[in-house]
């Protein structure tokens, strides 16, 4: 079992600037794949972007140049570090960690907002 914390989020105003992480416990594989995943209302969920343990990064085309997604694997944290926010980047994120069998978890959700 593996459970996920995630902090950050809340209100930013467009240009602003978010930070989210999400730590991993319990059994947590040396080789794993984590990232964040967002819903907005009335939207289907997406894979905003990804890291692998090794470093390997993957983001959705609406926010590269703008996010970074990162991690420590001795703390078991990534972070996603959210820039030039968008109203459109307002939705629920959530933390995704996916071990080496495929066994996936999932965070509770933030809620990021981006307005003035």
């Amino acid at each position: 079992q593996v459970r996920l914390v995630e902090s950050g989020g809340g209100l930013a105003q467009p240009g602003g600037s978010l930070r989210l992480s999400c730590a991993a416990s319990g059994r947590v594989f040396s080789s794993n794949v984590m990232g964040w995943y967002r819903q907005a209302p009335g939207k289907q969920r997406e894979l905003v972007a990804s890291i692998t343990t090794s470093g390997t990064t993957n983001y959705v085309d609406s926010v590269k140049g703008r996010f970074t997604i990162s991690r420590d694997n001795a703390k078991n944290t990534v972070y996603l570090q959210m820039n030039s926010l968008k109203p459109e980047d307002t939705a629920v994120y959530s933390c995704n960690y996916r071990d080496v069998y495929g066994i996936v978890y999932w965070g509770q959700g933030t809620q990021v907002t981006v307005s003035s």
